[in-house]
């Protein structure tokens, strides 16, 4: 009888211990779905913690490039999602910005903000390798732009690193969880020393603009002179109707950047 519990508990811990990984096989179809039908931008393929995953390189479309701007989707998506991603990563070159768009880790559809926690870890070598590849390029001034999901695995990354190696930080719907779940750590912005800009739409998700007044408390308290938080009037998470004012939130805010 004891033997007998003592192998329950031990399958029991042994379970309860293995390692939360993303959707290998959930990412390679997104990539075999979108690879082929990449019309601006030329696919390039990344290496972090010996996996190849899809990045998008859009080069500047002017003949001064400004810099390298790494973009992060949202919770499920994929490099080339049609609203957000899509729209940046083919507009900021039109001002002078090296665009790379890459895959971040995915899980089953349905999943929770809950069931991506264990998981953001995974996101952190391939922001670097994304950060390595635009200083290959010859770039310096390298900005990070995350969205919803994305920015919580941005979050982890700069809790991780420190903003050492970039020159300014975006994100946009940030805070973005599920009903009842909370956010299990708080926003890393009080401990940034690049400036931020956070932008939320006035139709976002509730978390998303509850959590608003923190942001810009912890934004403030970071006491760069050039960060701010700006509200899309009108938009929803995903700006379907409001890209174009998100891009020239964003522009507005990249040109008057003293890099």
């Amino acid at each position: 009888m004891l033997r007998h519990l003592f192998i329950v508990m031990t399958l029991i811990t042994s379970t309860t211990n293995l390692a939360v990984a993303s959707d290998l096989a959930r990412e390679k179809r997104l990539h075999d779905e979108i690879v082929d039908s990449i019309m601006d931008g030329e696919p390039v393929q990344l290496t972090a913690n010996n996996h190849s995953f899809l990045g998008i390189h859009t080069e500047s479309a002017t003949d001064k490039r400004k810099g390298g701007i790494i973009i992060l989707h949202g919770r499920g998506l994929h490099p080339n999602w049609n609203t957000v991603v899509y729209p940046l990563r083919v507009a900021l070159p039109e001002q002078g910005w090296d665009t790379l768009s890459i895959q971040m880790p995915v899980m089953a559809k349905d999943t929770k903000y809950y069931d991506y926690v264990p998981i953001f870890p995974e996101a952190s070598p391939r922001i670097d390798a994304a950060i390595q590849y635009l200083k290959k390029q010859g770039l310096k001034n390298i900005i990070l732009i995350a969205h919803s999901c994305g920015a919580h695995m941005a979050m982890q990354w700069l809790e991780e690193k420190g903003d050492k190696e970039l020159v300014a930080y975006i994100g946009i719907g940030t805070g973005a969880t599920d009903y009842k779940q909370p956010m299990r750590r708080s926003f890393p912005y009080s401990k940034m020393t690049v400036p931020i800009l956070d932008i939320y739409g006035s139709k976002d998700y509730k978390a998303v603009i509850n959590l608003a007044p923190k942001r810009l408390q912890l934004i403030q308290k970071a006491g760069h002179p050039q960060s701010k938080q700006e509200i899309i009037t009108g938009a929803d998470h995903y700006y379907k109707k409001e890209s174009e004012d998100m891009i020239k939130t964003i522009s507005n805010w990249l040109n008057n950047l003293k890099l």
